[in-house]
């Protein structure tokens, strides 16, 4: 099993830029896919990005490409999504998420999410 713990959530104006990461304990998470999600109020929940294991390949979200970027560092158990150029509507609940078998799922594990707040 792993856990995961998000952190790095704020408020920030439209434009801005936050750096979320995703802290993973237990098994070491190279040996997971990992994926950032989001909920908005009243929203399903969306997955943002994901990253395979050898971080040689990364998928977005059409509401987030060329603005966040996923990375990871297994020697540190480290997953990151960097988001610029922030829009209001990018507003939610951000969870970490491992899958071990691919990165279409099932992700099995999850964090508790930080929130990301963007004013208008």
């Amino acid at each position: 099993q792993v856990q995961l713990v998000e952190s790095g959530g704020d408020l920030v104006q439209a434009g801005g830029s936050l750096r979320l990461s995703c802290a993973a304990s237990g098994r070491t998470s190279s040996s997971y896919f990992m994926g950032w999600f989001r909920r908005a109020p009243g929203m399903e929940r969306e997955r943002v990005a994901r990253i395979s294991r050898s971080c040689n390949q990364t998928q977005y979200a059409d509401s987030v490409k060329g603005r966040f970027t996923i990375s990871r560092d297994n020697a540190k158990n480290t997953v990151v999504l960097q988001m610029n150029s922030l829009k209001p509507e990018d507003t939610a609940v951000y969870y970490c998420a491992a899958a071990s078998s691919s990165w279409y799922g099932p992700y099995n594990y999850w964090g508790q999410g930080t929130q990301v707040t963007v004013s208008s």
